[in-house]
């Protein structure tokens, strides 16, 4: 999925910004995706820092962004919404569509990062909507890292969240994990 692809670099772009955990302002309990169908809360510990505005020429003009780093344990959840302009309508759970943005997210990440393991990968569920998690491993921003991926859409909006914590903080990053899907 070029969008998809798309929306990674920006997400990598994110992830080599200078002062990644220099963040602008306290970030809000509650993050809200997708027109409020997928809705997660993070502890105030994390601080918002919009991402920079999409570039038309590449194909991201209508991506937004915004992150989320916790200085304390050098995690950080990126949460970027993109419009799907080629008049496509994305169903709320459609199979078809998720597995191949999953598949693509998985082309696109290893090709971008050498050392890139899928993990795992998980079909959920929230209210009707589905999304697809990939966990997977790489090195970014200097070190190793755990990451955990959400993808989804609903119309003609695509979504991608991604949990990145250092590779030594397992269970961390299962409690942040845990607060994105609410456990499941």
């Amino acid at each position: 999925m070029a969008t998809f692809t798309k929306t990674a670099v920006l997400l990598a772009l994110a992830l080599s910004a200078g002062s990644v955990f220099a963040a602008a302002k306290p970030a809000d309990q509650s993050i809200s995706t997708l027109g409020g169908k997928f809705t997660f809360n993070l502890p105030k510990a994390y601080v918002a820092d919009t991402l920079p505005a999409g570039n038309a020429a590449d194909g991201t003009g209508d991506t937004q962004g915004t992150m989320y780093a916790n200085p304390t344990t050098k995690s950080v959840v990126i949460v970027a919404e993109t419009v799907r302009n080629d008049g496509v309508t994305i169903k709320d759970n459609d199979p078809q569509f998720l597995d191949g943005a999953v598949a693509g997210f998985i082309k696109d990440q290893s090709t971008a990062l050498p050392d890139f393991k899928k993990q795992n990968e998980k079909k959920l569920t929230f209210k009707g909507l589905g999304l697809r998690q990939v966990d997977s491993t790489a090195t970014q921003g200097g070190g190793k890292t755990l990451n955990s991926t959400f993808l989804g859409g609903s119309g003609n909006h695509l979504l991608v969240i991604q949990a990145i914590s250092r590779a030594d903080d397992v269970k961390g990053h299962a409690e942040l994990v845990k607060q994105i899907t609410g456990g499941n």
